[in-house]
Order: C-alpha cells, then structure tokens, then sequence
C-alpha cells in the first residue's frame, strides 16, 4: 500500500485556510485588505461575539461581475498578479488569491457584489467551500462579504480561540491599524452592537492620528528621507513631566503601507531608544516606511505579516538614524539649537533676546576646576583643550540656546532661564548624561583612563555578583576597572575609572555587581558596556544636595546642551522640566 497519499480537496482547503485565517481577526484583515485594493473609500465592520457567531465587511469599491465574483471564490484566482514577475514588485495588499477560498472553506459565506455601471449585482452563498447557489441580486455598487458561524466545520481550531471580549480586542487593534495606515479611507467597527471606532476620510496622516490617539505631547514625529527610504510617523519621547523615560504602547508598523512585523525593523527601534537609555522598554511607535516595491519582498509569510528587505543593512541604519535625529541624537530638541558661538579661550558675551538683556556667560571652552571634571593626575590636556576633544562629531556644531544660571534650589536642582522660559535641571541627572556620553565617546577610542589604588580594595559580595563582575571582567576593563576574585565571596579592586571619586568606589562597584547581576549574559558585550558606563557616570555624577558654584553650574548647562539625547539620563530619567513663556503669562493674566 502507498505511503503517500492525495488530499482531497475539501482537507486541502481546510489545511491552507488554517495558515491563512488564524483566527477571526485574520479573516477580518483578508476582507478589509481586499476592500482597499478594490479602490474603497468607506469600510464597514460588523462582528459578533469577537467575530466567532458572524463578521460583516461592507466597502464601496469597484465591485466585481458575476463572472468575477465566482472565480475569485477559487483558489489561487486573482487580479492582482499576471505573470511571475509581478511577484519582484507588488503593490497591492492581496496577491496570492488565497484569502476568500481559505476563509469560505471554514464558515457559511455570503458574497453580494456589484461593479461599478452595472445595473444589477450577484449574491454567492457558500458553505465550507461548497458553492450552494448564485444568483442575481439588487444591490449598491461595492463588495459585501458575511461570514458565519467561523470554524464551525473545524472544532479543534474554534475551541483555541480566546474568549469574546479577547478576539473582540484583536479586530479593534487591527482596524486601528489599517485606518491609521489608510487615512484617506473612512472606518466603521461595530462590535456586539456597540460603535468601537469611527473615522470619516481625513486630509492626511496627522488628522488621521489625531482622530484615532487624540493630541499626544508625549509623542515626537519622525521624518527623513535617505538611500532612496522615506520614514515618517510618531513615536515616544525620551521623557515627559514626571515620567521616568519613554512611554510604553502599541507599535504600529508599515512598510508600503502594510503591516508588517520585522526584526530588522524592531532591532533599529531598540538601537534608537537604547543609545539613548539603558532602561528596557516597549516604546510607543506609528512609523511608516515607503520604498520601491521591487526592494522588499511580502511573499514570505502565509499572512503576509513579515517581509524582506533587499538592503536589510540600509533600511536598518536609514530608521535608526530617522529614529536617532528625532530623539536628540545631536541637537537636543528640548533645548533648541542655535549656532554655535566662535570658539575661543576667553568669555564672550552672548546676549539672550527678551530676557535679561546684555547679559552675559563664559564661553563653553572656559576652564572648569579639574576638581570638579576629575581629569586623570598629570594629564596633558588642558580643560579647554579637553572640552574640545570631549564634543563628539554627531553633535556637530550647533551650539544650544543660551541658558543663564541663576542658582540652585535646594541644591539640588539648577535654576536657569533663556528665552522661552525657567528650566529648572536636575543636577546630577544632568551631569550624569553628560559624563556618560564622555565614557561613550572615550571607549570609541579606545579604553578609559584608569587610577589605581595606593591599597587594593577588598569587597564582600554574594556568589552572584561576584561571578557577575569576574564573568564581565574584560568590559570592566575597558572602562578603567581591575576587579579579580580573591578568595571566597571577596573580590579585590586594583584600579578604577579616573572620573570616579575614590571615597564612593565601593559604592560604585556593589552597584555594578547588582546590576550586572541581573543582566542577560547572553546579551552583546557591547550592552554591557553601556550598563556598566551607565553605572559609572551615576556614581562619579555630583550629587543631590551637593552645592555649585556658578562656574560648575554653568559648566553643566553648557556641556548638557552638546551632549546627545540631553533630555534623559542614561537609565531614562528625565533631565529637566520647562516652564515656557506662555504658561508663566497665562498665570498673571497676560497671555
């Protein structure tokens, strides 16, 4: 007897249905997708019980024939593709002529259509794939697809769907998604005979947005145009008004104004984020990413979910940048960038228009106390010289607006003001950035400057951060650190960082074996180095409660204002809080 056999038609179906329609919300998005390819500018959705018992896709689009309108209940029949070349550059959301046999096959289906000039349109009724009748029909011009009672014929399958309200949350996530993606289309959910979401046609993305998400302060736009790439969209600033960094939320993603799930796409997002802050998140991202059809590929997946890209590495450094600009890498959008002054050794007067005219600070290449820098002993770079070398090229030029500081409150917090508003900035969040992009830049070059210890130091730690420190041995090194096991749970400290102050190098190094204690080994080296640096900068940071002279507190805002990514520190707090010019006149009655 043969071991192998052939399907019958019926098990074949129900097979590729299973890899196409997953769920309800995967039947939803093969008709809504269906929809705008046929040119629909108002869609209409319908589900009951999370679209289990029934779903009901209503557009006005093209329409189809009733010749058409059978064969497109055939399998691997479509309009879309004519040869296989169509397949190197596709621009439609459907293609494979898969979606509506898959779908039929498991459910009770009804089909009404009419093509545009028709006088009149034709109803299918098909029940598991079967074709039960066709006839002509009246009905307005557009598509109508009901399904009921969705893997009625597939009880293992419909018995690992979530409960209603779950699958109801997945319909609404993805025409979300595809009304966010199709601004210039109108979108009508209805669950359970309760309105969900409604968009009438917008002018563009941002009304669309608007009309979906509301006013979002805490959402920066991202634009640029690079190796042929166009990114735009919204997402998660670094840090708001009481917040601790980036905000958690959905991440919408489109390549050609598909949705897409990628890892290149993913890894760029995480990179972006993560030059700017250690901390672990899932931020907030709209992004929208536009190229020739012919350099991606969206026949890989059975749900069309994921793609390939012909230049992974160009679309992946193209979205980190467009993702790195928005988010500050340069000029901090916080602080607003100016020109940047003539370098010279001498204080030059910088005025500030509308605010305390004629007032003046020294320039950013003013010496600044090597106490308060913490320079390795004898080194031959002078502070203006070091200023210099310490401005990283991606900074560029810019300069930031001028802020003059006006002293401390509770010496812990910089006061400042220019000519939008108060700032006030969290001194040692602040320096914190600020000497962490040093290490950063420092490390690029090579390893970090070292002081060793008149008396090695011997630390008591827990099995666990001991062996965490001994196993990130070669990182700790790079940074300036010497740490070896020493007998029991004892490590022995040679040498630390020259920027750390020597009274806090035990504080300093149970707060990196804690740290790296809970750090995924298996990650890159190059991420702990940003934990460890991140560690680092903290502790050799001026403290809360640590009283400025006007010198180190000019020194802080001026160096802050050409670091990266100036509105958070390294583990995602926020740096400042401004008090604009409107607000303080709205307060007297002025605005």
């Amino acid at each position: 007897m043969a071991k192998i056999n052939r399907l019958s038609t019926e098990l074949a179906s129900q097979i590729a249905a299973g890899e196409v329609v997953e769920r309800p919300a995967s039947a939803v998005k093969e008709l809504v997708e269906n929809a705008l390819d046929a040119g629909a500018k108002r869609i209409g959705i319908t589900t009951e019980l999370g679209g289990k018992r029934c779903i009901r896709v209503e557009d006005d689009g093209e329409g189809m024939t009733a010749d058409d309108a059978v064969l497109a209940l055939e399998r691997h029949a479509t309009s879309k593709l004519a040869s296989a070349s169509d397949l190197s550059a596709i621009h439609t959301l459907g293609f494979r002529g898969e979606a509506l046999p898959s779908v039929a096959s498991v459910c009770h289906l009804t089909l009404r259509t009419r093509a545009r000039g028709d006088a009149t349109g034709t109803v299918i009724q098909v029940n598991a794939g079967v074709t039960a009748s066709v006839r002509e029909t009246g009905a307005p011009e557009g598509t109508l697809v009901e399904i009921a009672d969705l893997f009625y014929n597939l009880p293992a399958r419909r018995k690992f769907l979530k409960s209603d309200s779950a699958e109801s949350a997945r319909i609404s996530k993805l025409v979300t998604q595809l009304a966010l993606g199709y601004p210039e289309v109108g979108f009508n959910l209805t669950s359970a005979g309760r309105q969900v979401l409604r968009c009438a046609p917008a002018e563009n993305f941002a009304e669309r947005f608007y009309q979906l998400y509301g006013d979002r302060p805490d959402l920066i736009e991202v634009r640029k145009e690079a190796g042929g790439l166009r990114v735009s969209g919204y997402i998660a600033a670094l840090a708001e008004h009481g917040s601790t960094g980036p905000v958690r939320g959905p991440q919408n993603l489109f390549v050609n104004r598909r949705i897409v799930k990628d890892r290149t796409i993913a890894h760029a997002i995480i990179t972006a984020y993560s030059r700017a802050t250690i901390k672990e998140r899932s931020p907030e991202v709209h992004l929208f990413i536009e190229m020739p059809a012919d350099r991606v590929d969206v026949n890989v997946h059975p749900m069309k979910a994921e793609v390939r890209f012909l230049e992974q590495s160009l679309v992946h450094e193209v979205l980190r940048r467009a993702l790195g600009e928005a988010l500050g890498e340069g000029a901090a959008p916080e602080l607003q960038f100016q020109a940047a002054a003539p370098r010279s050794a001498e204080p030059q007067a910088r005025a500030i228009p509308g605010v305390m005219a004629g007032a003046s600070i020294p320039s950013r290449w003013a010496p600044v106390t090597a106490a308060f820098v913490r320079e390795p002993a004898g080194s031959a770079a002078t502070a203006s010289g070091e200023a210099e070398a310490a401005a990283p090229a991606l900074r560029g030029e810019t300069g930031v607006k001028p802020m003059i500081a006006l002293g401390q409150f509770r010496d812990t917090f910089i006061i400042a003001v220019d000519d939008e508003g108060i700032v006030v900035v969290d001194q040692h969040v602040a320096h914190e950035r600020v000497l962490f992009e040093r290490v950063m830049e420092r490390l690029g070059s090579g390893c970090l400057e070292s002081q060793r210890l008149l008396e090695p130091l011997l630390i008591e730690l827990s099995a666990g951060q001991r062996e965490a420190l001994v196993a990130h041995a070669e990182a700790l090194d790079r940074l300036g650190f010497e740490v070896e096991e020493f007998g029991g749970d004892d490590v022995r400290v040679r040498a630390v960082p020259a920027l750390l102050d020597l009274a806090g190098c035990e504080a300093t190094i149970r707060a990196l074996a804690d740290d790296l204690d809970s750090f995924d080994s298996g990650q890159h080296v190059e991420e702990a180095l940003r934990r460890i640096a991140a560690t680092t900068a903290c502790h050799a940071a001026v403290k809360a409660n640590d009283p400025l002279t006007p010198d180190k507190m000019r020194h802080i805002l001026d160096e802050l204002g050409r670091t990266a990514y100036s509105t958070v520190c390294p583990h995602g707090r926020p740096v400042l809080l401004r008090l604009g010019r409107h607000e303080i006149e709205r307060s007297f009655d002025r605005a």
